[in-house]
């Protein structure tokens, strides 16, 4: 069992930056693979991007590339996706999720667990 917990949402307006956190307790991260996710009203989830706890290999959606970093901190159990020059098409709920396996994985189906979600809000 791993449980997530994800921080660091609000509201943001267009051009601004943000960093959300999540944390996984239940068992150590070094063997995870970690992958965030978003989901806007009426669209389905969406990976961001990903990162392997073992190796900090990291990978990104297209849209995202180069604004948005993933990074982890083994001791802490907990990656970061740092945003910056955020936009209004960015608002939407983010989850992280684990891949047991240490795959990083964009398909939704193949996390095995997934945080409760923070809402993050770009203003125009």
């Amino acid at each position: 069992q791993v449980d997530l917990v994800e921080s660091g949402g609000g509201l943001v307006q267009a051009g601004g930056s943000l960093r959300l956190s999540c944390t996984a307790s239940g068992r150590t991260a070094d063997e995870l693979a970690m992958t965030w996710f978003r989901q806007a009203p009426g669209k389905e989830r969406e990976a961001v991007g990903g990162i392997s706890m073992t190796w900090g290999v990291t990978y990104y959606r297209d849209s995202v590339r180069g604004r948005f970093t993933i990074s982890k901190d083994n001791a802490k159990n907990t990656i970061f996706l740092q945003m910056k020059s955020l936009k209004p098409e960015d608002t939407a709920v983010y989850y992280c999720a684990a891949n047991v396996r240490g795959e990083i994985n964009f398909a939704p189906d193949a996390n095995d667990y997934w945080g409760q979600g923070t809402q993050v809000t770009v203003s125009s």
